[in-house]
């Protein structure tokens, strides 16, 4: 189905992302992308489309077929029939105004009848769980919703590949699921190939029947998830815990890892001492620890009031009537599904979106109505689209720009960048970046002026590994020096190793609040893996695993 024969690609005036990548790869699979930040994995999926030179520039050699077509010799959109593909960003490949005119577009451009139309626009609509938003304008949308819409719409063309660059990045866990559990019926059911870029490899790892991994140097590596990750930096929560504890093979799926923790041989006091026993130099054990120190709670001093909070569109109201504070020193996640009002509410609170009802306190002022100086000292907010935030023409200048505004020594900015996603060339074009390169940049920016608030609207989208941890240590930093942050986020993995606090949102109201470690290892939608293994302790991050005893209750 698709044939990569010695492929290699380079950005104009860039260095040679991967080079002599020979795979074929057989019909009916589906395949994951895994690698670091930036290392090409959405380089690799627009190649296989063509949009990788033809759209993107650069120097592709060698030759991809899919289906026997060469994308040297046949341009996108003459392969969007065969190879229905979903950016990072699914707006940016909106061309309607509605939901379901979107799905319908592509059958409307290759004439398809209209009865047969609109029964796939039906199915679709049922497929992705989307029928009660058919009649919503797409502005209007979250982008998990929006990132339902656009798989939707690249469905109802009835492709045989389907290309999809972090399809779940801004869903919420059941979402996620109900997504991924799609996508394999139609890996399953229908024989599509599904090619996967994904960071949240726990989502998605267990699905893969071929993983290709791109770990940075040029070289693309295939074969077994349980082969190809291992030991790597991207290996998901699952396989470092099988990887810290001696499993072997590693576990893929909760339900494996479980059996493991507690079947013969695998008493969960057993392997509390071989995790002791485990080599201190070992890799392993050194990347499952997060460098940050574990969440505390705040000051108790709050620094942020909302009471009565009402966010309307027209006759939906997003937000209704909620009172929210937020401590000085504390992370607070706010949690909930997609659609639940999460984006509207930090918007309010920030001031500069819509506020229809309530009022926000900030050391005494509102942030609505304050200078956009001292509203800037307020409250901070990084949007789930960073690209407003960016200006310069260069990554280099916007670094620069940054530590002028902010009062820095030159070079702090950068070297902050550095931290979180190293080997940024700084003289691309910050629109040029990869999704999570551009998001690491602009949250740099905006750390770089202190904020007595700081509000992040799903700020590891693109991120690795490696760069959460990064961030974790740098958020964590911010909340020690009395900073109030709020994060809303599906990432339950971050929101482990992170937060204090959870808020659980719902059809726009607050319905539970209460300590991270109970709100997350109590609830089985949103807890993360480890927790789900080891339940009903309160354990959930590897952390937990190395340094705790037995908890009480424990098997």
């Amino acid at each position: 189905m698709i044939e990569f024969m010695d492929v290699a690609f380079a950005h104009a005036g860039g260095p040679t992302v991967f080079a002599g990548f020979t795979l074929a790869l057989e019909p009916g699979q589906l395949v994951l992308v895994a690698g670091g930040t930036g290392s090409g994995k959405s380089t690799l999926l627009a190649t296989i489309n063509g949009l990788a030179p033809h759209f993107t520039g650069g120097t592709l050699t060698g030759e991809v077929r899919v289906h026997g077509r060469s994308t040297r010799e046949v341009p996108p959109r003459d392969m969007a029939d065969l190879v229905g593909y979903v950016g990072q960003n699914p707006a940016h490949g909106f061309v309607t105004s509605r939901v379901e005119s979107e799905l319908a577009f592509a059958m409307e451009q290759r004439g398809v009848d209209p009865a047969a139309m609109r029964r796939r626009v039906e199915e679709t609509l049922d497929l992705v769980g989307i029928a009660d938003l058919r009649d919503r304008a797409l502005d209007t949308l979250s982008l998990g919703q929006q990132q339902r819409v656009a798989l939707g719409a690249v469905l109802t063309a009835g492709p045989r590949v389907l290309v999809l660059d972090e399809p779940t990045s801004a869903l919420d866990p059941v979402g996620a699921e109900e997504v991924l559990a799609t996508i394999t019926r139609l890996v399953d059911d229908l024989g599509l190939t599904v090619v996967i870029a994904e960071h949240r490899l726990e989502r998605v790892v267990h699905y893969a029947d071929t993983v290709l991994h791109l770990p940075g140097d040029g070289t693309v590596v295939s074969g077994a998830p349980g082969v190809v990750l291992l030991g790597t930096p991207v290996a998901p929560p699952l396989m470092r815990l099988g990887q810290l504890l001696g499993w072997d093979p590693v576990p893929l799926t909760v339900r494996e890892a479980r059996r493991r923790a507690r079947g013969p041989g695998g008493p969960l006091s057993a392997t509390v001492s071989a995790v002791r026993d485990a080599p201190a130099g070992g890799a392993l054990v050194l990347g499952a620890r997060t460098s940050a120190a574990a969440p505390t709670s705040g000051t108790g001093h709050c620094v942020l009031r909302a009471t009565g909070v009402r966010v309307r569109y027209g006759a939906r109201e997003a937000v209704r009537g909620v009172d929210l504070e937020l401590v000085a020193g504390e992370v607070t996640a706010v949690m909930g599904r997609n659609g639940s009002g999460k984006s509207s509410l930090l918007w309010a609170l920030q001031g500069s979106g819509r506020r229809d009802g309530g009022t926000v306190d900030v050391r005494g002022a509102d942030p609505a109505t304050a200078s956009r100086t001292l509203a800037r000292t307020l409250v901070a907010l990084v949007p789930q689209d960073v690209t407003s935030l960016l200006f310069c023409e260069s990554v280099g200048e916007e670094c620069a720009a940054t530590d002028r505004e902010a009062g820095l020594a030159h070079g702090a900015t950068s070297t902050a960048l550095d931290a979180m996603v190293a080997g940024i060339d700084r003289d691309t074009h910050p629109r040029d970046l990869s999704e999570g390169q551009r998001l690491a940049l602009a949250l740099v920016v905006m750390l770089a002026v202190p904020a007595a608030v700081l509000l992040l609207d799903e700020p590891t989208r693109g991120l690795d590994y490696a760069a959460k941890d990064a961030l974790v240590a740098i958020l964590r930093r911010l909340a020690d020096a009395g900073t109030a942050i709020a994060v809303a986020t599906h990432d339950v993995e971050l929101a482990a190793v992170l937060v204090d606090r959870v808020v659980l949102m719902a059809e726009g109201e607050i319905v539970a609040d209460g300590p991270a470690r109970a709100m997350l290892t109590g609830s089985p939608a949103f807890a993360p893996q480890i927790a789900k293994v080891f339940a009903p302790s309160t354990w959930m991050t590897l952390r937990d695993v190395d340094a705790s005893a037995v908890p009480e209750g424990a098997p």
